[in-house]
């Protein structure tokens, strides 16, 4: 049976060219990205460029206190996806009794507190240092003249501003003053700046001025931001108390010896083999795993149970999903992962065997021999603080629904587009900050493919550092307070991060890079495109454009950590057929509107012919992609 056909219509074409393609969350990094590609740039150049624009251009999605997470393959080893890792670890002083010893239960949502060791930046020099051909100075150009000289504000920026301007103006003054300058938010279109981040990335490249090769200069550069004139300024920003998400002030951890000892770097990609491709992730310190796992069920079904368009295929969908990202709660960190073993042929059966014709409303990780799967407190909810200054509680709300045996404790959730994944952060006066995520994607005309999800260090996440020009993330909300989990709380290991470019391959070369922003959302989102692509047929632009979903009946990985049991969000264009018949099967359906769900990009190479393909998505009208 084929899966239903396409509409004809798409909102804009898939790009195909011989050149180069570029492809972003946002029309300016792309755009930069591909000026580098004209330049005789290569795609990390390129990607690096855009990157550094993305802080500029969405500074609520992603910061260069932040991290993020790519993937990629060089035109001379077209068969080897190495994962470039550009996610910090928690600071030596970060330990459970700190925190417990402050008086929280959870790693706060905002506020120094939450700070991983920013990577960002280490990892897109390394980048750069190891495979770009440019000289530092000329990849930041483009995101220095944005910032010194100005960029057009995006209407989200403002909005994001608004919602949090109370805390900015009576517990962050110096986020008032960059972000809200005059006092007042900057409409949408008119033209911002922010000199000082201009001035940070001028300094850095300063700092290599007198070293004699390319590499020696880039070099320059990190030390500079891991000894330097950065660290010292991140380190100074966390020593006074400010306000977090709990609705107390308390002091960051991060230290100068957290800075000086990290270092970006390099991994091999864990990888499983669909309908004739290789789908290629980060490990399971990253959520990136559960997509290879949500594939292996997914393998054993006929093609019919695949369709994301129908009925029976958006509910084995979700069921699918729901396995696989219950062992993601249950043994992903950064720690020891029987990864083989969940990827495994036979234990991918025993999960599929569980996928009935009903919708789960349970947390059902799989057993693992010599493992005791983690099975956290399961909190359908959250009541957030009754003023500023008032600290979460931990009173009874109800009963668990999940069949786990735990009790919750937090009351009804909010109904707000961040609490459906739909994507946008929401933020409080409380302090209470959720952020989303910025992805890039290039591919040149030799072969080089890299896929990137920056993100962390969003204008809410924390107190603006004057002198740099941004703040510092919020990544180890992703972490438990609790021992023997496998992503407890511990200095010297990352938080799991759920940020996931993915790379496909098929016959031993790389022919597609794609990602998405969306928290626990971004590999439930590139699902759907990789069944419509590779075995539906649909074009890049198609599987962009088709409407999606995803569960929300799994812990959720950022602060308050709720669920909603047997919750399902889907865009109303999937059809009242469809919505109604998953109702019928027991989902928990939530109707996020027509054009909500999902900000993919995506570039593809034939390597038989070298023609390119780009597409972006047009949600929210501001993705897009550009090549030749």
């Amino acid at each position: 049976m084929p899966f239903t056909r396409p509409a004809a219509f798409t909102t804009r074409p898939t790009l195909q060219g011989t050149f180069g393609m570029s492809a972003s969350t946002h029309w300016l990094p792309t755009a930069a990205a591909q000026a580098v590609l004209e330049g005789g740039g290569n795609a990390f150049d390129a990607a690096v460029a855009g990157a550094f624009v993305l802080h500029v251009v969405e500074p609520h999605l992603n910061g260069p206190g932040g991290d993020m997470t790519g993937i990629f393959v060089t035109a001379d080893q077209p068969d080897k996806p190495v994962v470039l890792m550009g996610q910090g670890p928690a600071p030596a002083g970060a330990t459970v009794e700190h925190y417990l010893a402050e008086g929280l239960d959870l790693v706060p949502g905002s506020g120094a507190l939450a700070a991983a060791v920013p990577a960002a930046v280490d990892a897109w020099f390394l980048l750069l240092r190891d495979h770009g051909t440019w000289e530092l100075d000329a990849v930041l150009d483009f995101a220095i003249g944005y910032a010194r000289d100005g960029h057009p504000m995006l209407g989200r920026v403002g909005a994001t501003i608004a919602a949090v301007g109370a805390l900015f103006q009576a517990h962050w003054p110096t986020s008032a003053d960059l972000w809200m300058p005059g006092g007042r938010i900057p409409a949408e279109g008119e033209l911002v700046r922010n000199p000082a981040y201009a001035r940070t990335l001028q300094r850095l490249v300063e700092a290599g001025a007198g070293e004699s090769s390319r590499e020696a200069r880039i070099d320059a550069a990190r030390r500079e931001w891991r000894e330097g004139f950065v660290a010292a300024a991140m380190v100074e920003s966390v020593q006074a108390p400010h306000r977090h998400s709990s609705g107390m002030d308390h002091r960051g951890v991060l230290a100068l010896a957290d800075l000086a000892e990290f270092q970006a770097g390099y991994e091999a990609a864990a990888t499983v083999e669909f309908r004739g491709h290789t789908i290629a992730k980060t490990g399971p310190w990253g959520q990136g795993p559960a997509l290879l796992q949500t594939l292996a069920i997914l393998a054993g079904f006929e093609d019919r149970y695949l369709d994301p368009s129908t009925e029976l295929g958006a509910h084995t969908i979700l069921e699918a999903q729901k396995l696989a990202l219950a062992d993601r709660e249950a043994y992903y960190g950064d720690t020891d992962v029987p990864l083989d073993y969940l990827l495994s042929e036979e234990y991918c059966d025993s999960r599929r065997a569980l996928i009935t014709d009903r919708a789960s409303h349970a947390f059902r990780p799989g057993s693992v021999p010599g493992h005791n799967p983690y099975r956290p407190l399961l909190r359908t909810g959250y009541v957030p603080p009754a003023s500023a200054s008032g600290r979460h509680g931990s009173g009874a709300a109800g009963s668990n629904a999940a069949g786990g045996g735990t009790a919750d404790r937090h009351g009804p959730r909010s109904g707000s587009a961040a609490a459906l994944g739909v994507g946008e952060p929401t933020v409080a006066q409380t302090g209470e900050t959720r952020g989303d995520t910025c992805h890039i994607d290039v591919v040149d005309r030799w072969g080089n493919m890299v896929s990137a999800t920056p993100s962390g260090g969003w204008l809410q996440s924390s107190p603006a550092i004057p002198e740099l020009g941004f703040c510092l993330g919020t990544r180890l909300q992703m972490t438990w307070l609790e021992p023997g989990t496998p992503s407890t709380l511990t200095p010297g290991k990352r938080p799991r991060t759920t940020l996931t470019p993915t790379l496909v391959l098929r016959g031993g070369r790389a022919v597609t890079a794609l990602g998405s922003p969306g928290g626990d959302q971004q590999d439930q989102w590139q699902l759907p495109y990789l069944l419509r692509t590779i075995v539906g047929g649909y074009s890049p632009q198609q599987a962009i454009d088709a409407p999606t979903f995803h569960t929300t009946s799994m812990p959720g990985s950022f602060w308050p950590r709720t669920w909603e049991p047997g919750g399902a969000v889907v865009e109303d264009r999937l059809g009242e057929d469809v919505i109604e018949g998953l109702e019928h099967r027991g989902h928990i359906v939530t109707r996020a509107g027509d054009w909500t769900l999902g900000r993919l990009s995506a570039v593809v190479r034939d390597p038989e012919t070298g023609v390119l393909q780009a597409a972006a998505n047009p949600r929210g009208a501001q993705g897009y992609a550009a090549g030749r």
